[in-house]
């Protein structure tokens, strides 16, 4: 009953506009948009993609004039989860816009090359295969998904004065990391090995692979102990949404910073202690699937802390109402 009472607790002061996180995808959606429409002769499947955005956006507005009709904390609930479960459906956009520019993986596997004298994602995997280790790999990588529920959860439920601060960060963090991957076509080793030829990146050799991603999606397969549990909700997770997009930064080590600095600011110990294991698994785990190059680590971890800390300070300008509403 406490639970009924607190999902269905009647907002006092309703929020009669968009929320800042709300405003993101907005935002987003209009730029992308745009640039669709500009290279609509270039684009694939330009018209799915549009019908696609209408569906959001009629969606956000159903959810409002539900809030409006109900202003409680459930309805409230519901509109920033359709925002986090619609990531899923924006994410895929990023490799139908970037596929059009050059890609750059030579490039950032040359680099890698430079800096460790080899290609971790080639042979992590190789040196340590054993099952239970695989298994705590794609257990780590899998946490990606569980983290976000946890940390949202946790402040709509225990700090609910700053639930809608924490979404607001969690989404233009994520819709952050898009507008990179739109601009920066990398496609990570799973992809580029594959392309490139395992021989070649053995020898430390990084051809160009020219428009080769325009008409292919194909991905090495797997490395790891392939039945088990964990392996196999990544394959089928990658299956159903994975693209060749998104490598650098790693958005999957960035998001996890900053759910870890989220947690931290929770004042929650419980919750620290929770994330803060899943963030190291993260930072393995991404190169030994072959997902990333180590340097995308590394951007994931410095640009998950620069996201954080531009968009708590950003939220007293960008708040408005919202902000009001947390303190009332």
């Amino acid at each position: 009953m406490k639970v009924f009472k607190y999902l269905f607790e009647i907002e006092k002061k309703p929020l009669k506009g968009l929320l800042a996180a709300e405003w993101v995808v907005v935002i987003y959606g209009v730029v992308t948009t745009l640039l669709m429409l500009f290279l609509w002769t270039k684009i694939v499947s330009p018209v799915p993609m549009l019908w696609g955005r209408f569906h959001v956006l009629t969606s956000m507005a159903a959810l409002w004039a539900v809030y409006r009709m109900v202003p409680c904390r459930l309805t409230m609930f519901c509109r920033v989860g359709l925002q986090l479960l619609m990531l899923s459906w924006w994410y895929p956009d990023t490799f139908d816009l970037n596929r059009i520019l050059p890609n750059l993986d030579p490039w950032f596997a040359s680099m890698e090359q430079r800096l460790f004298g080899c290609q971790p994602a080639l042979l992590f995997s190789q040196q340590w295969s054993h099952p239970v280790f695989s298994e705590l790999m794609y257990l780590g990588y899998s946490s990606y998904f569980f983290l976000v529920a946890i940390v949202t959860l946790y402040y709509f439920f225990q700090r609910y004065d700053e639930f809608l601060r924490s979404a607001y960060v969690i989404l233009a963090a994520f819709f952050a990391y898009y507008v990179i991957f739109v601009l920066l076509p990398v496609t990570g080793p799973q992809y580029y090995y594959l392309a490139a030829g395992i021989d070649n990146i053995a020898r430390g050799v990084f051809p160009s692979v020219g428009n080769y991603f325009m008409t292919h999606d194909e991905m090495l397969t797997m490395p790891g102990y392939q039945d088990g549990l964990f392996y196999q909700f990544i394959v089928s997770a990658h299956v159903a949404g994975e693209r060749p997009t998104a490598a650098f930064p790693s958005s999957h080590v960035g998001i996890t910073m900053v759910l870890l600095l989220l947690a931290w600011r929770s004042q929650s110990r419980r919750l620290l202690l929770t994330v803060l294991p899943f963030l190291l698994l993260m930072c393995l785990s991404t190169v030994y699937i072959r997902a990333h190059y180590a340097i995308d680590v590394i951007g994931g971890i410095v640009s998950g802390a620069l996201f954080y800390t531009v968009l708590q300070y950003s939220w007293r300008f960008v708040g408005g109402t919202s902000h009001r509403h947390t303190s009332a």
